[in-house]
């Protein structure tokens, strides 16, 4: 797909967002919003996620489909409605989704993951969310695994135009750097296959983050961002968030901006996650 027909088809899909968050009674006009993972407050696929959240003072949640043990449950109606009505009780939004599950169970690998990456596209929907993190560690990585690569690049493409119907955005998480991710994108060619980046992940593998994120934001291919440390609160360690708010500035971004991890060692969850959330909305306004 060529550049225009991107922006177009980018553009739609920002308007939709706004007709959506006005519709939840989101704040739409609010650049950032800041959610957490629904895995990193202790209550992944579970709907108390959202009530956690409001305990915090976080606007939304990033939910897991679900487990292999529940059948990938909010593919069901009836979790859905729990869902919606958890969010209409709470102020608190589903932000966005997230295949978690995939770290053992290989989109790669198992065909099981085809339907539910194809169904994470209608419950996204359903959710009136736009964005599925596909996540890509553990058994699932495709760090140098050019097989791998290619069977996910033949999956998305499959996938793709219903995601694009739909207006959802399957968002890639991994360790690849900014070339491997651009080569993923630009072989399944859909702007509904996007990059979801973590800053701390990619400091881990020693990549120079602030410049591959502008890189990749630029070519409009950031779907949605973590902000994340590993056993420190944010700001407190390897990620410079003032780096981070630069690079979002420069790139045009705005959205969602999930808080994942950054709980120091013997912590408890809910006062650090308040720590985060005030430094976070300290940076971000």
């Amino acid at each position: 797909m060529d550049a225009w027909t991107r922006r177009q088809w980018l553009a739609g899909m920002a308007v939709g967002g706004m007709s959506m968050a006005r519709a939840f009674g989101e704040p739409a006009s609010r650049r950032f919003r800041i959610g957490a993972c629904d895995w990193s407050i202790g209550k992944q696929a579970d709907v108390g996620a959202l009530a956690v959240a409001k305990a915090i003072g976080l606007d939304g949640v990033q939910v897991s489909l679900g487990t292999e043990k529940d059948n990938m449950h909010l593919r069901a109606r009836e979790v859905q409605a729990q869902y919606k009505k958890a969010s209409s009780e709470t102020g608190v939004a589903v932000a966005s989704l997230a295949i978690g599950e995939m770290n053992r169970i290989p989109f790669k690998s198992d065909p099981r993951t085809i339907e539910w990456v194809s169904d994470s596209v209608d419950a996204c929907a359903a959710m009136g969310c736009k964005v599925v993190l596909l996540a890509f560690f553990s058994d699932g990585d495709l760090k140098g695994d050019r097989a791998g690569t290619d069977e996910v690049v033949k999956r998305l493409k499959g996938i793709a135009p219903k995601a694009e119907k739909a207006g959802v955005i399957l968002g890639i998480e991994s360790w690849l750097n900014a070339d491997e991710h651009l080569d993923i994108v630009q072989r399944v060619g859909s702007p509904a296959v996007q990059v979801y980046y973590d800053f701390a992940n990619m400091e881990k593998m020693g990549y120079d983050i602030y410049s591959d994120f502008k890189r990749l934001g630029k070519e409009k291919l950031i779907c949605e961002v973590h902000a994340k440390e590993n056993g420190f609160l944010l700001g407190q360690g390897k990620v410079d968030f003032k780096r981070v708010r630069e690079a979002l500035d420069e790139v045009g971004y705005s959205g969602w901006v999930q808080i994942e991890g950054a709980v120091p060692k013997g912590a408890e969850m809910v006062p650090s996650y308040r720590e985060n959330l005030k430094f976070l909305r300290g940076v971000l306004g």
